[in-house]
């Protein structure tokens, strides 16, 4: 194998690693020992461990496993092996986690920090373009069959579910409120994450010099630049406007390499919600 291969699978092993492990934190330090159930097979765990005494990481790999196994067909081999790896690694952390204290029994506190961390963990899992398991797997599997229906509603309808089983068991609205807040929280620090990676930013500069100031971009930047001819409407005087897609931390070197050419060249960064094409990856 290739020595690039390995690096490669080494770097997505590693952020499977941390994004689970970060998700398996926030599920097992803060909702397990305070009863907050959030949805998903994590909350499953938790009500297991509560009245069975089932090891959360043991019943959170048998419940994935089987999910993989009725969903291989519809999931596909590489979804399947890339998620259970995810799962896998969550199973163990899960269980190893089970031997830390709680950080607080404040019950607010426990859904408001396990939330987040759940959420961040599972975003970083799902940009790394697998997933940790779970309900996920479940919802995947119901929208083969219900096509017409979105994603993030089934997997609404099934997390409800399960807070609201979650209710019947331990008969405290209290903690299925808490279940719901945290659902919310971990779904909106999923949304976050990924919104932020997909953020980049537009540049356009107006300039008396573009063929220059493009040439140098185009020779020391992996991005690509784009010149419009321009006619500044005040002093008539043609000119030359470049655009160019970057990532944030690309701004400084460019926003110098302009102005050593042209130090009166009009320079606008635009924030982008998304860019797709060359260079640009889109996280979901």
């Amino acid at each position: 194998m290739e020595k690039k291969k390995v690096i490669s699978y080494l770097k997505t092993f590693l952020i499977y690693f941390f994004g689970a492990t970060i998700a398996a934190a926030g599920s097992t330090i803060f909702f397990l020992p305070n009863k907050i159930v959030g949805g998903g097979v994590s909350g499953i765990s938790t009500m297991l461990y509560h009245f069975t005494k089932i090891p959360p990481g043991v019943s959170f790999a048998v419940i994935n496993i089987a999910l993989l196994l009725i969903g291989w067909k519809v999931l596909g081999t590489r979804f399947v092996v890339q998620t259970g790896i995810c799962s896998g690694i969550f199973s163990v952390m899960a269980q190893v986690f089970t031997y830390c204290p709680s950080v607080t029994t404040d019950r607010v506190l426990a859904a408001i920090f396990g939330a987040v961390l759940y959420g961040f963990g599972l975003g970083i899992v799902f940009v790394a373009g697998a997933s940790s398991g779970g309900t996920d797997i479940l919802g995947r599997i119901l929208q083969h069959f219900l096509p017409q229906m979105p994603i993030g509603k089934l997997l609404l309808v099934v997390d409800g579910i399960i807070i609201g089983v979650s209710l019947v068991l331990f008969k405290q609205i209290d903690l299925a409120l808490y279940g719901v807040i945290a659902l919310f929280i971990s779904t909106f620090a999923i949304d976050f994450l990924i919104r932020k990676l997909n953020v980049s930013k537009l540049a356009f500069v107006i300039t008396s010099k573009g063929d220059e100031i493009a040439s140098v971009l185009v020779k020391t930047s992996p991005r690509g630049v784009t010149k419009i001819d321009a006619v500044g409407a005040y002093t008539e005087t043609e000119k030359k406007m470049l655009v160019a897609a970057l990532k944030s931390s690309e701004i400084d070197k460019f926003q110098k390499k302009i102005l050593a050419i042209d130090d009166n060249a009009f320079i606008i960064f635009a924030e982008s919600q998304q860019i797709v094409g060359n260079g640009f990856h889109v996280y979901r």
